[in-house]
C-alpha cells in the first residue's frame, strides 16, 4: 500500500479523465495548475471531445495513453466511476482520485455506488482517494490534482515545504492553506480525504509520519475510522520529532449533525478524542488561524523549548496581563535567579520589575547597549525556556538588532508581540524570532506549542500489563457477580450479603452492624437508584424489614419483567470521597478509562478525566489531579487526606479488568468507589458489567 500511496501523493505521471479546456471547470483547473507551476511528470488529458488541452495532446480514452500512468484523476459522474476504475486498473494504473459526489453521503443509490467502489478496491488493491474529494497537491513536485483556485490566489511558494495539510474537507484544506501561506508557511502536501471509502485519515497520517519531507501536519478531523492506526501513526510522528496540530469538528449536537450531513461520518465522543490527543501529544487547535500560527512557530529551529517563559515588556500593566494569560494557559513564569535580577537591575529603575515579568520601562530606548545585555542574559540562563518581548512597533525596531543577534547566537526561543507596525518584522523572522501582532493569538499559539515541547519524549501511555484470565459471568449479570469479577483483579469489597427474605436481611444487618443499605439485586436493573431499588442509612430491624419490601416493590413497578435475585445487604461505610471509575470500549479508540466524582452527583458535575487504556498508577494519579474535586481528596480545609495510593491501584485494576475481558464485555463500572483515609484503603460500593449491544 505504501507504493500505491506514493503513486497517489507523489505521482510520476497523471491522467486527467474527463479533462476540460476550461480552467474554471473541475476537469480543467488541475491541468492549468500543472502547466502553470511546471510539473515535470507526464500529463495525459483524457476526453474524446478534445484533440489538445492546455498545450497537451488529449487522448480519447485511458487505453490510448501510450505511457505508464501512476495516477488517474476522475472528473466524471458518480455512476461512471467504478467502471472507469476497472479500466484504469486493467491499464496498470495504481492510484486514483475520485472527485464525484453522490456516494454514501447521498444515501440510497449513492450508498450502493460506494459499496461497489469499496468492493472493487478491496479486490484490486488500488489506492483510491475520495469519493467526494477535491484532490491533492504535492507542492515540492508541483503535482497539482486539486480543483482548488487557492493555488492561484495565495502567495506562491518558492522553495521546498515541510508542512502537510490533511483534512476531511476540501474547503477546510483550501481555507487553512490560504491563511498559512500569508504567514509564508512552506507546504509539502495538500490532502483532503473526502468520503474515505477506501483510504482513511489515519492511513494518510501513517504515510506522512514516514515521509521525509513532512515535519508538521495540520489536520482537520470529523471522525476517525481507525483509531488504532491513528495511535500508531501519532506515536511514530513523535518518535520522528514531528508535530500533529488537529482541529476536531462535531463536538456539539449541531456540529455533529453537520458532520453527518457532510460526509456521512458520525462524530465521536469529544472527551475521548481530547484525551487521546493529550496522550499522543497532539496539539488540539480551535480555529484555522491558531493552526497556522502554531505551525509557524514549529517551523523555527528552536525545538528544545519548554513551558518556562520570561516576559519582557516596557509596561508593568502589559506584563501583568501576559503573566495572567500565560499562567492561565498552563505555562510557568518562574522568578528569575537573583544573579540575573542583579544584572537587570543595573539598567532598570527601582520602579521597574526584574523578577518576571521584566519591565524595562521606557528608559530602555535611551540605552541600546543595555537592551543587548538583557537579551543575552535571558538567552543564556537555565531558568527559562522561552522569552516573550512585548513592544510597540517603534520600540521593537530599536531592539530588533539585539533581538535578532540573541536569537541567532542561542537556541533560546524568542517571541515578539508587536502592537504597532514595526519595520523590522521581516528581519526578525529571518532571524527565527516569532512575531505576532495580536496578544490573544500569541498566547493561543505559544502556550500549546510550548506545552507540546515540554511533553515530548515523556511516557503518556502505559505499556500493556500482564493480564490474568478471569472467567466473566454470563451477561447481563447482577451486582454480586460483577463484584466477584472485579474482586479477582484486587479490588477490595465492602461487606455484602444477598438476602432472599426480610428475616435473612435483618439477620445480616445485625451481623454486619447498623446502619446498613439495601439494594435490589437484578441482572436486568443496571441503575438501581432510578428504579427505587436502593435504601440507605437503615438503623434498626424495623427499618430493614420495611425497606426490604419497599425496594422489591419499587423495582417490580419500575421494571415489571426484571428478574429479581434478592436484596443485597451492605454495611454503610464512611470515607473521604466517592469516585466513579469506568472502563468502556470506545468505537474509535478501543478501551478507555474514565475517573470522576462518584455517586449520584456524577452526571450533574461532569467532573471527569479520561485516558486510553492501559494506564499505570502514575497515570491514574495524574487523572485524579485533573479533577476539579481533587481538593476533596487532598485534605480540603483540614479534612483527612484520602488514600491516593489505594485509589490509584484500584483505578488501574478496573482498567485491567476490561482489558482482560472478552470483546462482548462493553463496560465495567465501579460507582461509587469509596476512598477512605490515607492508609485505610478503598471499598467497592457498587459494580456493573454491561454487555455489548448486538
Amino acid at each position: 500500500m505504501r507504493a500505491a500511496l506514493d503513486c497517489l501523493l507523489n505521482p510520476g505521471s497523471i491522467a486527467m479523465i474527463g479533462a476540460s479546456a476550461n480552467a474554471g471547470r473541475i476537469g480543467g483547473m488541475p491541468l492549468e495548475l500543472l502547466t502553470r507551476f511546471g510539473y515535470a511528470g507526464g500529463i495525459y488529458p483524457v476526453n474524446p471531445k478534445y484533440q489538445e488541452v492546455f498545450g497537451k495532446r488529449c487522448w480519447p480514452d485511458i487505453e490510448s495513453v501510450p505511457e505508464p500512468v501512476d495516477l488517474a484523476v476522475l472528473a466524471i459522474a458518480a455512476a461512471d466511476v467504478t467502471p472507469m476504475l476497472r479500466r484504469c486498473h486493467a491499464k496498470g494504473v495504481r492510484a486514483a482520485i475520485v472527485y464525484a459526489a453522490g456516494f454514501a453521503e447521498a444515501g440510497g443509490d449513492g450508498q450502493r455506488l460506494q459499496d461497489e467502489l469499496e468492493a472493487f478496491v478491496a479486490e484490486s488493491g488500488m489506492a483510491v482517494a475520495g469519493p467526494n474529494c477535491m484532490g491533492f497537491a504535492n507542492l515540492n513536485t508541483q503535482a497539482h490534482t486539486a480543483f482548488a483556485s487557492v493555488f492561484k490566489t495565495a502567495p506562491a511558494q518558492s522553495g521546498p515545504g515541510v508542512v502537510s495539510l490533511l483534512t476531511q474537507s476540501g474547503n477546510v484544506c483550501a481555507a487553512v492553506y490560504a491563511i498559512a501561506r500569508k504567514l509564508d508557511l512552506p507546504f509539502s502536501h495538500f490532502i483532503n480525504t473526502g468520503n474515505e471509502a477506501c483510504l482513511d485519515f489515519s492511513q494518510y497520517l501513517e504515510y506522512l509520519a514516514a515521509d521525509p519531507q513532512t515535519e508538521i501536519v495540520l489536520g482537520y478531523i470529523e471522525q476517525l475510522r481507525d483509531g488504532e492506526r491513528f495511535v500508531r501513526a501519532c506515536r511514530e510522528l513523535e518518535r520522528q520529532g514531528k508535530l500533529l496540530i488537529a482541529l476536531k469538528a462535531g463536538n456539539t449536537d449541531k456540529g455533529a449533525q453537520a458532520v453527518r450531513s457532510h460526509t456521512s461520518a458520525l462524530a465521536g465522543d469529544r472527551r475521548v478524542y481530547a484525551a487521546a490527543f493529550r496522550q499522543l501529544n497532539v496539539i488540539e487547535a480551535s480555529d484555522f488561524a491558531q493552526m497556522a500560527h502554531l505551525a509557524s512557530l514549529a517551523t523555527l529551529r528552536h525545538r528544545s523549548a519548554g513551558k518556562r517563559v520570561a516576559v519582557l515588556t516596557m509596561s508593568g500593566a502589559l506584563g501583568a496581563i501576559l503573566a495572567d494569560k500565560f499562567i492561565g494557559a498552563g505555562l510557568d513564569l518562574p522568578d528569575l535567579p537573583e544573579a540575573l535580577q542583579a544584572v537587570l537591575r543595573g539598567g532598570i529603575p527601582d520602579y521597574g520589575m526584574v523578577g518576571n515579568p521584566v519591565d524595562v520601562t521606557g528608559n530602555v530606548v535611551n540605552d541600546p547597549a543595555f537592551v543587548r545585555t538583557v537579551l543575552q542574559a535571558l538567552a543564556t540562563t537555565d531558568a527559562i525556556d522561552a522569552v516573550v518581548v512585548y513592544a510597540p512597533g517603534y520600540m521593537l525596531d530599536r531592539m530588533a538588532d539585539a533581538l535578532a543577534e540573541a536569537s541567532r547566537q542561542h537556541q533560546r526561543l524568542f517571541i515578539a508581540i508587536d502592537t504597532g507596525l514595526a519595520q523590522s518584522r521581516a528581519a526578525l523572522r529571518e532571524a527565527e524570532v516569532a512575531v505576532f501582532d495580536d496578544l490573544g493569538l500569541a498566547v493561543s499559539a505559544l502556550a500549546p506549542y510550548l506545552l507540546w515541547c515540554e511533553a515530548r519524549g515523556k511516557p503518556r501511555i502505559a505499556p500493556m500489563p500482564p493480564l490474568e484470565t478471569v472467567p466473566v459471568p454470563p451477561l447481563p449479570c447482577n451486582e454480586a457477580d460483577a463484584r466477584a469479577y472485579v474482586a479477582a483483579f484486587g479490588l477490595p469489597q465492602a461487606r455484602v450479603h444477598c438476602a432472599r427474605d426480610a428475616d435473612e436481611a435483618v439477620a445480616e444487618a445485625q451481623a454486619a452492624g447498623y446502619p446498613v443499605a439495601l439494594k435490589i439485586l437484578s441482572a436486568d436493573i443496571a441503575h438501581k437508584t432510578e428504579a427505587g431499588g436502593v435504601a440507605l442509612g437503615l438503623a434498626d430491624a424495623a427499618a430493614v424489614r420495611a425497606a426490604f419490601d419497599q425496594v422489591r416493590q419499587a423495582a417490580a413497578q419500575a421494571q415489571p419483567d426484571a428478574r429479581i435475585d434478592g436484596v443485597m445487604v451492605q454495611k454503610m461505610e464512611r470515607g473521604v470521597a466517592e469516585l466513579i471509575v469506568g472502563a468502556t470500549r470506545d468505537p474509535v479508540f478501543g478501551p478507555v478509562l474514565t475517573v470522576g466524582l462518584g455517586g449520584v452527583l456524577t452526571e450533574i458535575y461532569q467532573d471527569t478525566s479520561h485516558r486510553l487504556l492501559p494506564v499505570d498508577e502514575n497515570i491514574a494519579l495524574q487523572m485524579l489531579h485533573e479533577l476539579k474535586a481533587f481538593a476533596l481528596l487532598d485534605g480540603y480545609r483540614g479534612k483527612p487526606r484520602a488514600d491516593l495510593a489505594a485509589a490509584c491501584r484500584s483505578i488501574v485494576a478496573i482498567g485491567n479488568a476490561l482489558l482482560a475481558a472478552p470483546a462482548h464485555v462493553a463496560e465495567i463500572e465501579v460507582n461509587p468507589l469509596l476512598i477512605k483515609e490515607a492508609g485505610q484503603g478503598v471499598a467497592v460500593l457498587d459494580a456493573l458489567i454491561l454487555p455489548a449491544t448486538p
